[in-house]
């Protein structure tokens, strides 16, 4: 990457104090931006980042994304975006749906809108394959932000906004992988709902490369993947028994509500408009393609068996608050 164009760039992340946000702040502040502004309602994981990165260049903003004015306020003089706020968990937007839509429709709006208002240079929206034929109320309103910040860059030129969608990504809050090793640590049965089950599995370097070949593409408009490997349920539980505790049991709590067996990270009819280059597909209405190929679906990418899922859980920085188990 080119860290010189960051000289005297202000970048704003919403939900900063998150996994996505923490991990990229790890590389920005590798570059030469004049300022980070850090957007998130935590004001605990606030007090905490500011303690333990302690860099000038950050600045900390208590922000609820359903309050346009704030948001409108804190975008000033911000060059870059990364929209990275939402309700993400499954079952929590499956027991209060409308939660989602405020947060992840109405919520985005607002943030999109502030920032054509403030003339930011560039947006970045991040969606999840929950919005690729939705079934559960995540996945629903993760897909209208996606039409939202669409619609918004065909209509106005001022600001370049594009969507980046990804799967699981490893070792992130709430991914499977801490709470197993959660529960293997506390020697208890590990939970699952179907072993048939697949999940793309992103390392969450490869989610900030995304984010970032997105935020200085040329392109406005588009929707960007990056290709990524999978695997079953069957062979993260198996990986668990060979690499950590042989004697690991496992319960079958059934697919939970709003759950799919397998994800998928662009539709067919996506696929028909899609750019392929060696690591992305860039999905935008000006682009047409005679190719006719099924949808990619964590079913049909490469399937990591478990020695190879134990490497690359291995090669990620977070493995290491893990190896003691």
């Amino acid at each position: 990457m080119n860290k010189t164009r960051w000289a005297e760039k202000t970048l704003a992340i919403t939900g900063g104090t998150g996994s996505f946000g923490q991990k990229y702040l790890d590389y920005a502040l590798t570059t030469d931006v004049k300022r980070i502004v850090i957007l998130s309602r935590d004001e605990f994981k606030h007090d905490s980042m500011r303690k333990l990165y302690g860099d000038s260049r950050l600045d900390f903003r208590i922000c609820d994304v359903k309050d346009y004015d704030a948001v409108h306020q804190y975008l000033k003089d911000v060059d870059f975006l990364f929209h990275a706020a939402a309700l993400k968990q499954v079952p929590s937007c499956e027991i209060q749906p409308f939660e989602a839509a405020k947060t992840n429709i109405i919520g985005s709006e607002n943030v999109l809108r502030a920032a054509i208002a403030n003339e930011v240079e560039s947006v970045v929206v991040l969606s999840t394959d929950k919005a690729v034929q939705p079934v559960n109320a995540m996945g629903i309103s993760k897909a209208m932000m996606e039409k939202i910040a669409l619609s918004l860059a065909k209509n106005q030129s001022r600001t370049r906004i594009n969507v980046t969608r990804y799967g699981n990504v490893l070792f992130s809050r709430g991914s499977v992988l801490p709470f197993f090793f959660e529960r293997i640590k506390n020697k208890q049965s590990l939970p699952v709902t179907d072993l048939s089950m697949t999940r793309f599995l992103l390392p969450l370097r490869d989610a900030i490369d995304l984010v970032t070949h997105a935020l200085f593409s040329n392109s406005t408009g588009s929707l960007f993947v990056k290709k990524s490997d999978a695997a079953s349920l069957k062979t993260i539980t198996d990986a668990f028994r060979e690499f950590v505790d042989p004697s690991i049991t496992t319960n079958s709590i059934g697919v939970r509500p709003g759950e799919k067996i397998h994800e998928i990270l662009l539709s067919e009819e996506e696929l028909s408009k899609a750019f392929e280059s060696e690591l992305y597909f860039e999905v935008n209405d000006s682009y047409q393609s005679n190719a006719s190929l099924p949808a990619y679906s964590s079913n049909s990418t490469n399937q990591l068996n478990i020695g190879d899922l134990w490497t690359l859980m291995k090669n990620q920085t977070e493995f290491k608050l893990y190896e003691q188990y």
